[in-house]
């Protein structure tokens, strides 16, 4: 069972400090939002939590964009892992999203992983030249040209959207990157199944992410994809709170449990290495490692 730290409350005076202890604390991994800008108005809603709340938060936050925020924090550490949750993919060109994945995977040991998927924000692609209706489609090519990129070999791609190749990247990390996918739409889960190595959750509660969890695994097994034991389930249960509420996510199939404080400077620090001393440890047993 393993542990991601959210960060999502514009830490970023605390990264250094956080990151080492949470990894000196027994956590997998730590997870960064991505926001690219705030507009003043939106056509949009939001489709996991009231909409007015979330542009309240996101106009609050400072947010600093994530290979930024996870190369800095990777410097300072040695087995802690690093992804985004999620990035907004598809209003980025995908070659230079799979430049700067493939730069921190090999300046990192391979500590990190794309959280990938759609920004629910019409602006986000109106305002970078992105057409929003075609954001599914979008989608898929991206994650198959950042793939062709890391593949280290020479690779093209032609749609209507992209006319790529033949090209390399180098250096491309010594092994794939974890590609994961977030959100709770059935095109979504399938997307995961299909396309991804793994699956990210949003906020829900226990029952909402069984029956999710569920609906995902139909689709893996219909993808031809449930047999593979290195396929990753990141949940965040808003009512988990006890070790016995994490043990019956991972009966769940959840592989990495994510949990996030209110806290700030110390409290958070001291809130991380209570939850390592509390609930890492006592899940994971005295012969267990970071990578169990």
């Amino acid at each position: 069972m393993r542990f991601t730290l959210m960060l999502s409350r514009g830490e970023h005076q605390d990264f250094l400090a956080i990151a080492q202890a949470a990894e000196a604390s027994g956590w997998t991994s730590i997870t960064i939002p991505d926001s690219l800008f705030f507009p003043q108005t939106t056509v949009s809603r939001y489709p996991y939590a009231d909409t007015d709340n979330i542009r309240q938060y996101i106009a609050a936050t400072p947010f600093i964009e994530p290979f930024v925020a996870m190369s800095w924090m990777a410097a300072t550490t040695k087995t802690l892992r690093f992804y985004p949750a999620v990035m907004k993919v598809p209003v980025r060109q995908p070659l230079v999203l799979a430049k700067a994945l493939s730069s921190l995977a090999v300046i990192s040991g391979n500590r990190v992983s794309l959280g990938a998927g759609l920004s629910p924000w019409r602006e986000d692609f109106a305002y970078n030249g992105v057409d929003f209706e075609r954001r599914g489609e979008l989608m898929d090519e991206c994650v198959k040209i950042i793939r062709g990129a890391l593949s280290g070999r020479y690779f093209e791609f032609h749609s209507r959207n992209y006319n790529i190749g033949p090209i390399k990247l180098n250096p491309v990390p010594d092994r794939p990157v974890p590609i994961l996918y977030g959100g709770h739409s059935k095109a979504a889960l399938a997307r995961a199944a299909r396309l991804c190595d793994g699956w990210i959750s949003a906020n829900a509660d226990t029952h909402t992410l069984q029956t999710l969890i569920g609906h995902l695994n139909s689709l893996r097994e219909q993808c031809g994809t449930l047999s593979r034991s290195d396929f990753e389930i990141h949940v965040m249960d808003v009512t988990a709170r006890t070790t016995d509420d994490y043990r019956r996510l991972a009966e769940l199939g959840a592989t990495d449990m994510v949990a996030g404080f209110a806290s700030a400077g110390r409290e958070m620090i001291d809130d991380i290495r209570r939850f390592g001393e509390q609930t890492i440890l006592r899940l994971r047993g005295p012969r267990s490692s970071q990578s169990g």
